[in-house]
């Protein structure tokens, strides 16, 4: 089958279906074939894997996963694109084409029909809800070994980031608490049709089989890390002592000490492993 990742064969496609861009999809389609094979590579993909591909737009990535992979179940929710991709898809198999939003599907479901023990993620995401999207892969515990997916560089960068970086955050928490995360490549925008404004990364996120670190209760870690971000030139102390949950400030300075941590540090400072103690610290005092 002939590769359509390429800006010719994409115009033609485009063309023949009169197919418009939709902004509000966040539709950009990749025409460069290497930095396909780039994301095949890092997915590690295998004649014994089933993919889920979301967003295949009009099947350039899909083509090459078809090849790679025992089975890739595409997900698009831009029903304009169905017909194009039965057309390009035509001479594979191993292709089921959903016409859903990710966000409603019941993954789990998908899973169980497939037969499969586990799937691995592999996608061109939308840069607009690429953050619900993986978080919400990650926080429903689905038997995903890997996600693969090109975003925005700037999210992928402060998803692999680490404290006292500029990009390091609460995404960055959150992704390290599910996963091994891994930058695959950078992408130009010159890579897409048409060129998105900003630039773009490969990242493959690694499933973990149990958290990081343990915690009393995870919503309250997660809480409480979105409230030491959330005025960063603050204190923690000031910080949780004006979030929810709210905590009192000689709780929050008491656990600190604990920890031996400087009572004028800041959210960004902390790594995870001492957000889970602080974490624990706090709900037990409040016992």
């Amino acid at each position: 089958m002939k590769r359509i990742a390429n800006i010719s064969e994409t115009k033609a496609i485009i063309d023949k279906y009169g197919f418009s861009f939709q902004k509000r999809f966040g539709q950009n389609f990749l025409i460069d074939s290497n930095i396909i094979d780039k994301i095949i590579q890092g997915a590690d993909l295998t004649k014994e894997d089933v993919v889920l591909e979301i967003g295949p737009g009009i099947g350039s990535l899909t083509q090459a996963m078809a090849e790679a992979s025992k089975k890739v179940i595409a997900v698009e929710i831009d029903k304009k694109l169905i017909p194009v991709l039965e057309d390009t898809l035509s001479d594979y198999d191993n292709v089921r084409i959903i016409n859903e939003d990710i966000l409603k599907l019941d993954i789990m479901k998908l899973i169980s029909e497939e037969g499969a023990d586990h799937i691995k993620v592999v996608a061109n995401l939308p840069y607009y809800i690429t953050t619900p999207i993986i978080m919400n892969l990650l926080e429903k515990r689905l038997p995903i070994s890997s996600i693969t997916v090109m975003i925005q560089r700037e999210v992928a960068e402060r998803m692999d980031a680490v404290p006292g970086t500029k990009a390091y955050g609460a995404l960055s928490l959150a992704t390290t608490y599910y996963a091994q995360t891994e930058l695959v490549t950078m992408v130009k925008p010159d890579c897409f049709i048409p060129k998105p404004n900003v630039g773009s990364a490969v990242i493959k996120l690694t499933r973990r089989n149990t958290p990081s670190v343990s915690v009393i209760d995870e919503a309250t870690l997660f809480k409480i890390i979105k409230g030491g971000f959330a005025q960063r030139r603050k204190t923690l102390i000031n910080s949780l002592t004006n979030s929810q949950p709210q905590f009192e400030k000689q709780q929050v300075i008491h656990a600190l000490e604990v920890l031996n941590l400087d009572i004028r540090i800041r959210g960004e400072a902390l790594n995870l492993n001492q957000y889970a103690e602080l974490t624990n610290l706090l709900i037990k005092d409040q016992r």
